[in-house]
Protein backbone atom coordinates (compact mmCIF):
# COMPACT_ATOMS: atom_id res chain seq x y z
CA UNK A 1 0.00 0.00 0.00
CA UNK A 2 1.15 3.53 -0.78
CA UNK A 3 0.09 6.97 0.37
CA UNK A 4 -2.27 7.03 -2.64
CA UNK A 5 -4.65 4.72 -0.78
CA UNK A 6 -4.84 7.28 2.03
CA UNK A 7 -5.80 9.93 -0.53
CA UNK A 8 -8.59 7.72 -1.86
CA UNK A 9 -10.09 7.22 1.60
CA UNK A 10 -9.65 10.90 2.49
CA UNK A 11 -10.33 12.78 -0.75
CA UNK A 12 -10.39 16.29 0.76
CA UNK A 13 -6.74 16.48 1.77
CA UNK A 14 -4.78 19.63 0.91
CA UNK A 15 -1.59 19.43 -1.14
CA UNK A 16 0.43 19.98 2.02
CA UNK A 17 -1.34 17.12 3.82
CA UNK A 18 -0.70 14.83 0.85
CA UNK A 19 2.95 15.81 0.92
CA UNK A 20 3.16 15.05 4.64
CA UNK A 21 1.51 11.64 4.29
CA UNK A 22 3.82 10.83 1.37
CA UNK A 23 6.91 11.63 3.47
CA UNK A 24 5.93 9.36 6.35
CA UNK A 25 7.32 6.12 4.94
CA UNK A 26 10.74 7.56 4.13
CA UNK A 27 11.02 9.29 7.52
CA UNK A 28 10.07 6.16 9.46
CA UNK A 29 12.31 3.86 7.43
CA UNK A 30 15.23 6.20 8.00
CA UNK A 31 14.68 6.62 11.75
CA UNK A 32 13.73 3.00 12.34
CA UNK A 33 17.20 1.92 11.19
CA UNK A 34 18.72 4.07 13.93
CA UNK A 35 16.18 3.49 16.69
CA UNK A 36 13.91 0.50 16.23
CA UNK A 37 10.33 1.48 17.13
CA UNK A 38 8.39 -0.35 14.42
CA UNK A 39 8.85 -4.05 13.55
CA UNK A 40 10.46 -4.83 10.18
CA UNK A 41 7.31 -6.44 8.87
CA UNK A 42 5.24 -3.43 9.89
CA UNK A 43 7.62 -0.86 8.43
CA UNK A 44 7.17 -2.45 5.00
CA UNK A 45 3.43 -1.98 5.35
CA UNK A 46 3.44 1.25 7.32
CA UNK A 47 0.56 2.84 5.39
CA UNK A 48 -1.72 -0.13 6.02
CA UNK A 49 -0.76 -1.26 9.52
CA UNK A 50 -0.03 2.10 11.10
CA UNK A 51 -1.17 5.11 9.10
CA UNK A 52 -4.55 3.94 7.80
CA UNK A 53 -5.24 2.05 11.03
CA UNK A 54 -4.67 5.27 12.99
CA UNK A 55 -6.91 7.23 10.64
CA UNK A 56 -9.93 5.03 11.48
CA UNK A 57 -10.45 7.52 14.32
CA UNK A 58 -10.74 10.28 11.70
CA UNK A 59 -13.49 8.29 9.95
CA UNK A 60 -15.37 7.98 13.22
CA UNK A 61 -15.14 11.57 14.43
CA UNK A 62 -14.34 14.95 12.95
CA UNK A 63 -12.36 16.74 15.66
CA UNK A 64 -13.22 20.43 15.92
CA UNK A 65 -10.55 23.07 15.41
CA UNK A 66 -8.87 23.92 18.71
CA UNK A 67 -9.74 20.58 20.35
CA UNK A 68 -7.15 19.01 22.64
CA UNK A 69 -6.34 15.34 22.09
CA UNK A 70 -3.85 13.18 23.98
CA UNK A 71 -2.32 10.01 22.49
CA UNK A 72 -1.36 7.73 25.38
CA UNK A 73 1.46 5.25 24.78
CA UNK A 74 2.08 6.73 21.35
CA UNK A 75 5.07 4.45 20.64
CA UNK A 76 6.40 5.56 17.27
CA UNK A 77 3.69 8.21 16.98
CA UNK A 78 0.50 6.26 16.29
CA UNK A 79 -2.32 7.16 16.11
CA UNK A 80 -1.19 10.71 16.97
CA UNK A 81 0.95 11.70 13.98
CA UNK A 82 -1.45 10.59 11.19
CA UNK A 83 -4.31 12.28 13.07
CA UNK A 84 -2.26 15.46 13.50
CA UNK A 85 -1.77 15.56 9.72
CA UNK A 86 -5.48 14.95 9.13
CA UNK A 87 -6.53 17.62 11.66
CA UNK A 88 -3.97 20.43 11.34
CA UNK A 89 -5.96 22.82 13.58
CA UNK A 90 -6.33 20.38 16.46
CA UNK A 91 -3.79 20.21 19.31
CA UNK A 92 -2.20 16.81 19.90
CA UNK A 93 -0.13 15.77 22.90
CA UNK A 94 1.78 12.51 22.30
CA UNK A 95 2.84 10.75 25.49
CA UNK A 96 5.14 7.79 26.00
CA UNK A 97 7.22 6.69 28.97
CA UNK A 98 10.01 5.36 26.71
CA UNK A 99 12.45 8.10 25.77
CA UNK A 100 13.81 6.57 22.55
CA UNK A 101 10.30 6.35 21.13
CA UNK A 102 9.65 10.01 21.85
CA UNK A 103 13.00 10.82 20.18
CA UNK A 104 11.77 9.21 16.95
CA UNK A 105 8.40 10.95 17.24
CA UNK A 106 10.17 14.30 17.67
CA UNK A 107 12.28 13.72 14.56
CA UNK A 108 9.25 12.70 12.47
CA UNK A 109 7.28 15.72 13.71
CA UNK A 110 10.22 17.97 12.72
CA UNK A 111 10.57 16.27 9.35
CA UNK A 112 6.88 16.83 8.59
CA UNK A 113 6.96 20.38 10.00
CA UNK A 114 3.94 19.65 12.17
CA UNK A 115 3.16 22.62 14.40
CA UNK A 116 0.20 21.08 16.26
CA UNK A 117 2.06 18.31 18.10
CA UNK A 118 3.62 18.40 21.55
CA UNK A 119 5.50 15.36 22.87
CA UNK A 120 5.97 14.31 26.48
CA UNK A 121 8.32 11.62 27.77
CA UNK A 122 6.36 10.57 30.86
CA UNK A 123 3.54 8.39 32.09
CA UNK A 124 0.11 9.85 31.39
CA UNK A 125 -0.64 10.01 35.14
CA UNK A 126 2.19 12.55 35.47
CA UNK A 127 1.03 15.07 32.89
CA UNK A 128 -1.15 18.06 33.82
CA UNK A 129 -4.30 19.23 32.09
CA UNK A 130 -7.44 17.71 30.62
CA UNK A 131 -8.40 16.75 27.08
CA UNK A 132 -11.45 16.41 24.87
CA UNK A 133 -10.50 12.90 23.79
CA UNK A 134 -7.91 10.31 24.71
CA UNK A 135 -6.73 8.17 21.80
CA UNK A 136 -4.59 5.04 21.91
CA UNK A 137 -3.73 1.79 20.19
CA UNK A 138 -4.13 -1.19 22.52
CA UNK A 139 -1.50 -0.36 25.10
CA UNK A 140 -3.34 -2.16 27.93
CA UNK A 141 -6.62 -3.85 28.79
CA UNK A 142 -9.40 -1.28 29.10
CA UNK A 143 -9.76 -1.39 32.94
CA UNK A 144 -6.03 -0.64 33.32
CA UNK A 145 -6.18 2.09 30.71
CA UNK A 146 -9.22 3.74 32.30
CA UNK A 147 -7.37 3.75 35.63
CA UNK A 148 -4.32 5.44 34.04
CA UNK A 149 -6.32 8.25 32.44
CA UNK A 150 -8.62 8.98 35.37
CA UNK A 151 -9.36 12.70 35.62
CA UNK A 152 -7.78 13.52 32.25
CA UNK A 153 -11.00 14.04 30.27
CA UNK A 154 -12.69 17.45 30.13
CA UNK A 155 -16.24 17.54 31.43
CA UNK A 156 -17.64 19.95 28.84
CA UNK A 157 -18.14 18.37 25.41
CA UNK A 158 -18.16 20.47 22.23
CA UNK A 159 -18.26 17.58 19.75
CA UNK A 160 -21.28 15.64 18.53
CA UNK A 161 -20.10 12.77 20.68
CA UNK A 162 -19.40 13.13 24.34
CA UNK A 163 -15.75 13.44 25.36
CA UNK A 164 -14.10 10.13 26.13
CA UNK A 165 -11.67 7.42 25.05
CA UNK A 166 -11.14 6.27 21.45
CA UNK A 167 -9.26 2.98 21.53
CA UNK A 168 -8.04 0.94 18.55
CA UNK A 169 -7.95 -2.75 19.35
CA UNK A 170 -8.40 -6.19 17.79
CA UNK A 171 -9.94 -9.50 18.71
CA UNK A 172 -12.67 -10.36 21.19
CA UNK A 173 -13.25 -7.46 23.55
CA UNK A 174 -16.28 -8.74 25.43
CA UNK A 175 -14.46 -9.78 28.57
CA UNK A 176 -12.50 -6.58 29.11
CA UNK A 177 -15.46 -4.35 28.27
CA UNK A 178 -18.06 -6.21 30.32
CA UNK A 179 -18.06 -3.57 33.08
CA UNK A 180 -18.44 -0.66 30.65
CA UNK A 181 -22.10 -0.49 29.74
CA UNK A 182 -21.68 2.69 27.69
CA UNK A 183 -18.83 1.35 25.53
CA UNK A 184 -19.56 1.16 21.80
CA UNK A 185 -17.60 -1.04 19.39
CA UNK A 186 -17.18 -0.16 15.72
CA UNK A 187 -15.80 -2.55 13.10
CA UNK A 188 -13.02 -1.01 11.01
CA UNK A 189 -14.29 -2.97 8.00
CA UNK A 190 -17.09 -0.38 7.94
CA UNK A 191 -14.46 2.19 6.97
CA UNK A 192 -11.79 0.26 5.07
CA UNK A 193 -11.95 -2.69 2.66
CA UNK A 194 -8.48 -4.20 3.23
CA UNK A 195 -8.35 -7.70 4.82
CA UNK A 196 -6.03 -6.42 7.55
CA UNK A 197 -9.00 -4.69 9.20
CA UNK A 198 -11.20 -7.78 9.50
CA UNK A 199 -10.48 -8.27 13.22
CA UNK A 200 -9.77 -4.62 14.02
CA UNK A 201 -12.13 -2.46 16.04
CA UNK A 202 -12.54 1.01 17.46
CA UNK A 203 -13.86 1.20 21.00
CA UNK A 204 -15.57 4.43 22.02
CA UNK A 205 -15.96 4.85 25.76
CA UNK A 206 -17.74 8.12 26.56
CA UNK A 207 -16.95 9.86 29.80
CA UNK A 208 -19.54 8.86 32.32
CA UNK A 209 -20.31 11.22 35.16
CA UNK A 210 -22.41 10.22 38.10
CA UNK A 211 -24.98 12.78 39.03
Amino acid sequence: MTAETIFEYFPNLSENQKKQFSKLEELYKDWNQKINVVSRKDIEEIYLRHVLHSLAIGKFIDFKDGANIVDVGTGGGFPGIPLAILFPHVNFTLVDSIGKKIKVVDEVVDGLELTNVKTVNARVEEIPGQFDFIVSRAVAAMPTFVYWVKGKIKKESVHERRNGILYLKGGDLQEELKDYKTAEIFELTDYFKEDFFETKKLVYLPLKYKG
